[in-house]
Parts: C-alpha cells; sequence; structure tokens
C-alpha cells in the first residue's frame, strides 16, 4: 500500500536527507520525502501506525507528521516551527507568506518577514490580491516568509517586503537610510583621522598623542559596528553556526578580524612584531578599514533595496487593477458593499469609469471595456449582452449591470497575480549552475584568503605580514556570492512580470527558459488558430425537417462545453426553438456527442462518431457534406437511430493575427502543425489560407499526445497549443504546453503558458520574452562570475608583482556593494521590453 504524509518541521536539504533515512529505517517501508511540497510518499508492505512514524521522526529532531489529505483539508493559517523555532507555512498558500528570492529551500513559506536562513537575504511577500497583511522575504530564497523585517536566517540578507505597498517599501528603505546616516556621521571622522597619517608633521598630533587619537577612532567606530552595521555580524554568526556559507560569512570575518586586530593591537601592542607597529611604536590600526568597508556595504544594501523593488512593479501594477468596492443592485437600488463581500450570483451595477469588481457576464446593458491591462491590447473591446467581462478591466462611457460568477481568488486577476507569484518564485534549469558554485564559493574564497596571507608573508617585501594581512582581508570583502545567487531569480521575476502585462502568464521558469528552445510548434484549429466563436452557416435535413433537427441537436448540445456546441445551441435561441430533455447523454472525446432524445438515439459529430455508432450514410448526402468541408466549413453529421439524416455546417473565422503569427514563428525557424479534429478538406482549406506546410485531419486526443511523443522521439523540442478538454493530454506531454486563456479551465490547467487573449501573437510575444529572459541571465551570470573571477585574483595581490597594484580592502568592499545591485539594475532593463 501506498500514503502520502505532510511532514512538518523540514527547512533545508538536510532536514529532507534526515526524515528520509529515518522513516527509511523502518522495517518494511520505502519513503521519498518531497521538501518542496514538505510531504512524504511511503510504500509499506503492510500498514503502520502514524504514531510509529511520528516517534522516529521525533527521535532525530523537530518534525512531526501528518495524514496528507487531512492535512491539506485543514484551515489554510495553520503553522508549523522549522529548525529556528520561526514559524513556516505548512502549506503553500500565498496568503500572508514570505519566501526566499533566490529558492534556497524550495517552495518553502515563512509567515514572517526576516532574514533567508541560507543566504541572509531579505524574505520577499508573496503578493495577493485579497491579503493587505505585510509580510517579508528573501530575495535568494523565496521560502523565507516573515511577518517582521530583518535578514534572511539562509544567506543574511535584508529580508523585503513582499506586500506591494509603497509605505512598507519605504518603511524598509528609510530603517536602512537612518543607519546609513549613523555609519557616516561616525566614518567620516575615523577616516579623517587615519588619513592625518598621510600628513607630514601629522596636525592633530600638535592636539593628542597617537595613542590618544586611536581611542578616539574605537569610539567613534563602535557606533557603526554595534548600531549601524551589527547585523552583518549577526547574519555572519548566524550562517557559520548553521554552515550555510554566504556573503555576510566574509564580511563578517574580514571587518571582524580587522575589528578584533585593532582592538588587540591598541590594547597589547606588545605582542605584535615591528612591522606591525608606525615609527612613533603604535600598532598600525585598522578602526577607519572597518567602519568604511561596514559603511559600503550598508551602501549596497540601501541602493539594493531600492533597486530590488522595483523588481516586482508588474505584480504590484496588477495589484492595484483590484478595486476596493463595488456597486451592489438590490430589488433596483444601488448599494456600495467592500468588494470581499461580493457573493456569485450578486448583480452589479458597473459605471463609467469604474473598474470591474469581478469576473461575471453582462445581463443588462453594453459597453466598451479597456482589458489592456490583463490582454495588453490597447483597443478598447466592445461589449454587450451576454459578453464576459473580466475584474480589473476599466469600463467605458456607459453602464451595466452584471452577474458575479468568479469571486475572490477565482477571477481571473486572481489567477494571474498567483501564476507569476508562483513563476517568479520557481526555478529554472539554469540555475542549477549557480546552486553548485555557490555551494563551494565561500569555503574557497576562506581558503584563497588564507593562502593570500601566507604567501604574502612569507614572499612579500616588507612589511611582509601587513600586506599578508590586508590582502587577506580584500579577498573575503570583495567576493560576492550574492550576485551569482540573485542572476537568475531576479531575471525570471521581472520577465514574467511582464509577460503577465502583456496577457503572457507562465505558469514557472522552466516554462520560460524552455520556451527559448523549441522548435516545433503544435497547434489545435478551432480556438486557437480560429476565432473560437463558430456560428451555425446551415442545417440540413434529408427529410425537410430542419426545426426538428435543430431540437434535437441544440437539446444534446446544451450539456457539452465545445465551442461547436454553443454555437448550436445559440442557434437554436435565434430561432425561438425550445430545448427538451436529453437522456444517456456522452460525449465522446474527438468525436462528438450522444445521447437519447424523446426515445430515439441521436448522435452529432464527424464521420468516426458515425462509423462509431454504425449509423448509414447515403452517398448524395455525403457528397453534400464534402462540398461544404471544401468551402473551409465544419460539418457535423446528424444520426437518428442508426442513421444520418442531415447534417449542420458551421463557420469559425481565423484570426487575423494567426497567419501573421505563424508566419513570424516560422521566420524564427519554428516548424508549425496543425492537428485538428476536423476532416481533412475542412483541415486543408485552413492550411492553405495559413500557407502551412505540415497539418493532419481527424485527429482523437490520443492521436496528438502520440504525434507529440513521435516529434519528442525525434529530439524535437514541442511546444503545444490548444484551448479545449481534447487538448489537455497534448498539453500536459508537450515540452511547453500553452493554453488559450479563452479556453477551459482543464486546458489552462494542463499548460505551462497561458495567452490572456487566446491569440497565436501571444506565442511569438512568449518565445521573444524567453530568449530575453534567457539572454539577460546569461549576461547576469557573465557579470558575476566575471566579477568573482577577475576581483578575487586581483585583491590578493597578483598583479602587484608585474604592476605594482593592490586593491585596499575598502575599495574591495566598494566593487562588492555595487555587484549585487548591477546584477539586479541589469534585469530591471527587461521591463523596458518590447515584444
Amino acid at each position: 500500500m501506498i500514503n502520502k504524509y505532510t511532514i512538518s518541521g523540514m527547512s533545508c536539504n538536510g532536514c529532507k536527507s534526515k526524515v528520509e533515512k529515518a522513516l527509511n529505517g523502518i522495517d518494511g517501508i520505502k519513503a521519498d520525502v518531497t521538501l518542496e511540497t514538505n510531504s512524504a510518499t511511503i510504500s509499506m508492505e503492510k500498514h503502520i501506525p502514524i504514531s510509529k512514524f511520528q516517534e522516529v521522526l521525533s527521535s532525530v529532531g523537530n518534525y512531526s507528521i501528518s495524514d496528507f489529505n487531512e492535512e491539506k483539508s485543514k484551515n489554510s493559517d495553520k503553522k508549523i516551527l522549522d529548525k529556528d523555532n520561526k514559524t513556516v507555512s505548512s502549506n503553500n498558500n500565498s496568503a500572508s507568506k514570505y519566501h526566499c528570492p533566490m529558492h534556497c529551500e524550495g517552495d518553502k513559506n515563512y509567515d514572517k518577514a526576516g532574514d533567508c536562513p541560507v543566504c541572509g537575504m531579505n524574505l520577499e511577500k508573496v503578493h495577493d490580491v485579497e491579503n493587505s497583511k505585510t509580510l517579508y522575504t528573501c530575495p535568494m530564497h523565496p521560502e523565507i516568509i516573515k511577518e517582521h523585517s530583518g535578514s534572511c536566517p539562509i544567506c543574511g540578507m535584508d529580508l523585503v517586503p513582499m506586500n506591494p505597498s509603497d509605505s512598507e517599501n519605504q518603511k524598509t528603505y528609510k530603517d536602512l537610510v537612518k543607519k546609513m546616516k549613523v555609519a557616516v556621521v561616525f566614518t567620516v571622522p575615523v577616516f579623517a583621522i587615519a588619513m592625518t597619517e598621510m600628513i607630514p608633521n601629522n596636525p592633530l598630533l600638535k592636539i593628542m598623542d597617537a595613542s590618544k587619537w586611536n581611542f578616539v577612532q574605537l569610539i567613534l567606530t563602535l557606533p557603526v559596528v554595534f548600531y549601524a552595521c551589527w547585523m552583518f555580524f549577526v547574519r555572519a554568526f548566524k550562517s557559520i553556526i548553521t554552515w550555510n556559507l554566504n556573503m555576510f560569512t566574509l564580511i563578517g570575518i574580514g571587518t571582524g578580524v580587522a575589528f578584533i586586530f585593532s582592538l588587540v593591537g591598541m590594547f597589547f601592542p606588545e605582542i605584535f612584531p615591528a612591522e606591525f607597529k608606525s615609527h612613533n611604536g603604535t600598532v598600525a590600526l585598522y578602526f577607519e578599514a572597518t567602519t568604511v568597508i561596514l559603511t559600503l556595504v550598508l551602501l549596497g544594501q540601501l541602493l539594493e533595496a531600492k533597486a530590488h523593488s522595483q523588481t516586482s512593479g508588474a505584480i504590484k501594477e496588477l495589484l492595484k487593477l483590484a478595486p476596493t468596492e463595488a456597486t451592489l443592485v438590490v430589488d433596483g437600488n444601488d448599494k456600495t458593499i467592500s468588494i470581499h463581500d461580493i457573493k456569485k450570483g450578486d448583480l452589479l451595477r458597473v459605471k463609467p469609469g469604474d473598474k470591474i469588481p469581478v469576473d461575471g457576464k453582462i445581463v443588462d446593458g453594453e459597453s466598451s471595456i479597456d482589458e489592456a491591462m490583463i490582454t495588453g491590447e490597447p483597443i478598447p473591446v466592445d461589449k454587450k449582452k451576454d459578453d464576459n467581462v473580466i475584474a480589473g478591466t476599466i469600463n467605458g462611457n456607459k453602464s451595466f449591470v452584471m452577474i458575479a460568477e468568479k469571486v475572490g481568488s477565482e477571477t481571473l486577476l486572481s489567477q494571474i497575480v498567483k501564476m507569476v507569484n508562483d513563476a517568479s518564485r520557481s526555478k529554472a534549469p539554469i540555475q542549477k549552475l549557480a546552486d553548485s558554485i555557490a555551494k563551494y564559493f565561500v569555503p574557497i574564497v576562506v581558503i584563497i584568503s588564507v593562502i593570500t596571507f601566507f604567501v604574502w608573508a612569507k614572499f612579500g617585501p616588507e612589511p611582509a605580514l601587513v600586506y599578508g594581512f590586508i590582502n587577506a582581508i580584500a579577498v573575503l570583502i570583495i567576493a560576492c556570492p550574492c550576485a551569482l545567487g540573485l542572476a537568475t531569480p531576479m531575471s525570471v521575476m521581472v520577465g514574467v512580470g511582464k509577460g503577465a502585462q502583456l496577457g503572457v502568464l507562465i505558469k514557472n521558469a522552466e516554462a520560460l527558459e524552455n520556451m527559448n528552445k523549441v522548435n516545433v510548434l503544435i497547434t489545435d484549429k478551432t480556438g486557437t488558430i480560429t476565432e473560437g466563436k463558430p456560428s451555425v452557416e446551415k442545417i440540413y435535413s434529408i427529410n425537410n425537417e430542419e426545426d426538428n433537427l435543430l431540437q434535437n441537436i441544440a437539446s444534446l448540445n446544451q450539456y457539452s462545453e465545445h465551442p461547436l456546441a454553443q454555437a448550436v445551441v445559440n442557434f437554436a435561441k435565434t430561432k425561438t426553438i425550445s430545448l427538451i430533455e436529453v437522456k444517456d447523454f456522452e460525449a465522446v472525446a474527438g468525436k462528438g456527442v450522444i445521447g437519447t432524445v424523446t426515445n430515439k438515439k441521436v448522435a452529432l459529430g464527424n464521420k468516426k462518431l458515425m462509423e462509431q455508432v454504425k449509423a448509414t450514410v447515403s452517398d448524395d448526402l455525403e457528397n453534400k457534406i464534402s462540398a461544404e468541408q471544401k468551402l473551409g466549413k465544419t460539418v457535423s453529421y446528424i444520426s437518428i437511430d442508426g442513421v444520418a439524416v442531415g447534417f449542420v455546417s458551421i463557420s469559425d473565422a481565423i484570426k487575423t493575427s494567426s497567419k501573421e503569427a505563424i508566419k513570424e514563428l516560422m521566420r524564427q525557424g519554428v516548424e508549425v502543425i496543425m492537428l485538428t479534429g476536423d476532416n481533412e478538406n475542412t483541415a486543408k482549406a485552413v492550411a492553405d489560407e495559413l500557407n502551412l506546410a505540415s497539418f493532419k485531419a481527424g485527429c482523437l486526443p490520443e492521436d496528438k499526445l502520440n504525434e507529440i511523443k513521435k516529434l519528442q522521439a525525434q529530439g524535437k523540442i514541442i511546444a503545444m497549443a490548444g484551448d479545449g478538454i481534447n487538448d489537455a493530454p497534448a498539453l500536459a506531454q508537450a515540452d511547453i504546453g500553452i493554453a488559450m486563456g479563452t479556453g477551459t479551465d482543464v486546458a489552462i490547467e494542463s499548460a505551462k503558458i497561458t495567452l490572456v487573449k487566446g491569440d497565436l501573437q501571444g506565442i511569438v510575444k512568449a518565445k521573444n520574452l524567453s530568449h530575453a529572459v534567457m539572454r539577460n541571465i546569461k549576461q547576469n551570470l557573465f557579470f558575476a562570475f566575471f566579477y568573482n573571477v577577475l576581483g578575487v585574483p586581483i585583491a590578493a595581490g597578483v598583479l602587484f608583482p608585474f604592476f605594482g597594484i593592490l586593491l585596499s580592502p575598502m575599495i574591495a568592499a566598494l566593487a562588492m556593494s555595487f555587484s549585487s545591485v548591477s546584477v539586479i539594475v541589469n534585469a530591471l532593463r527587461l521591463r523596458n521590453l518590447k515584444l
């Protein structure tokens, strides 16, 4: 038997391994633990009570186990404790949650702001339309989510607010500004005192001797070390005891050694060799290096906080679309209510210029609606009775009444925000390279720093120990693993947000990366290439009983979600034909529908359905159907009690953008193949109009699935675009499933990319966006690699024997501080991308 359980208390891969090992130690079971979902899938030969599992887990750590399904059904606000006794989420609900933007621990969420426990960066909040509570997360570790600001418990970086509220962003920024002012006020005089030693006949020595000025430097250094920049040492200490070594490990060691060296040198100068002492007998102190380095690092954090607040700008703009109030119509009277009080079925009045409060349908009136913020299309869309409207879009200059159909988290706007959040927090495959290097980065830098000291001490010019000490600190300070870690997440976050603004919703970073590799596009016809708004051209009956046939097939189709079925039902309504009861209704995937109407077995669908129900089709009827198909019409056979008695001819106009989009994709080297369940004649007519060289007609869902598998076996990277339930298997199988936002929920759920506008032009945008984001990520990785590969050796002094160049630790601190900022600023360029 196989059961799934929720594991609480895991915070890293080490926890995962410990839990997995403990469970697998029980006889007769095999456990597979997943950190991302905090779950364990356990195969057991015979039932083992959950208490046994809990006993084993309690013996190895603060872990708890519960039934997965029961846990899932519990209140979404349930909390658990991580290894640091911090409250973290027991599920992936984004409400009031924080994560680290560097994904150090997968999708793990925290309920409080603070520092990522791995990389130290500020945790970021998972944005939510309905959530007003401010949470914090780490830019490098999105699973770190806390309710208060602070530093990431993983990497030590400042947590940043996930809430798009500008006031909260300003609070974090102002706190850093306050500390920066304190640091500057005390650092400048320390630096000035130290620099006057380079002036002949130092004027300060006329006021006090050098030892007293050293005490002044110490007193001025204390506020910088123990107030303005103390957080850096806290993060460094935390990183060492948890062995999550990061940028703050290096900063803490480097400046800590310089500060402690200065203290010892000031109070116990006799223990130092002569080369560490000045001509007046005092030990050369490094209070100015300590304060300047820390202040420059703080400056980098300040600039980074300012720049990073802009990376989630797209999500903030989406959240601003959500109105706070709506006008409820009750017994003909208008009443202003909160958007949170809207229920399904409520009638809402939307006045000119108002934002549409929820997803629904117009029941009275008409207007033009600006949907640019959802679809990326600037031209307002005319809407009339029975047309759908989307939350967050803006009404034109007319008033209308709508019925609420999707509220709260069900609205498209909420789904977009959730999808953008999830995608922003996901890891692209390319990030594995950076993660692998970052794992060994800090220990290697520490080793290089130690080697630098001993090489200079043995082979360097006098004072060799001083040179070795200064260069060792410079190596520690200049290295920046955070620039490496931020390279991918920042580009993904900005790119996904940009896509959302243009109506291209990307489910995860892997899809964003792989879209750039796609070389074959498989596309459905109806609703994908065509408008998906088919209309009935005519009903033909061999017995001249068109109205009777229409009543039968419209009654049958009232239970189907297919666009062709809706077209038949709408046509019957225009003819004022009433619908009657249907028994034994069945939708046959890829073929049509069958059922019993007035005790007659009625079938409506393609030729394969006729074969399935063993209906006889006359040659005359076959010829008439063939003639319609050659005109590009979609034709469905109608059979009653095993005899084909007519057909319905349906036209579905090709989208104006389809031809242009397909042409552009082929220009980019993408092979476009149309797979449709329609007949050969209709498919060929559409393919000819679009200049498509490849198409296949009469495809059932399994045919589309098998075609994709065949192409994948040839090494092709496949994108599949579709909008119907019958497309769901193919969308799931494809490397990149692309659903039309105008299609069914099943198709959208199966896809990795959703086009809100349901337009093939969106695939071109997705392809271009993927290319731009991948190029941006590679630029960021180059900056990070190049910076460290070049900076560390220079700081170690490799240029000194040839050019006499040494890198001051203070200059190294300035360079390090700007490295992460440069990566973020480069990622922000994606906001201006034209697709």
